[in-house]
């Protein structure tokens, strides 16, 4: 697998949650659910990205 950094659109987030992202067709915060919590069922993301990609949409 290569190694896909530890960003996702510019959000910094852990390298096994970005490969969570990646590997369930996820390219752009764009391309997120509207319920980010749904995320939360994919291997490598956890509540930490949950709150970060949170944030960046501007939703706290």
């Amino acid at each position: 697998m290569d190694d896909r950094g530890d960003h996702f659109d510019g959000v910094k987030l852990s390298r096994p949650a970005v490969d969570a992202l990646i590997e369930a067709g996820y390219e752009a915060l764009a391309d997120l659910p509207d319920d980010l919590s749904t995320l939360l069922a994919l291997h490598g993301f956890g509540p930490k990205a949950l709150r970060l990609l949170t944030a960046a949409r501007g939703e706290e």
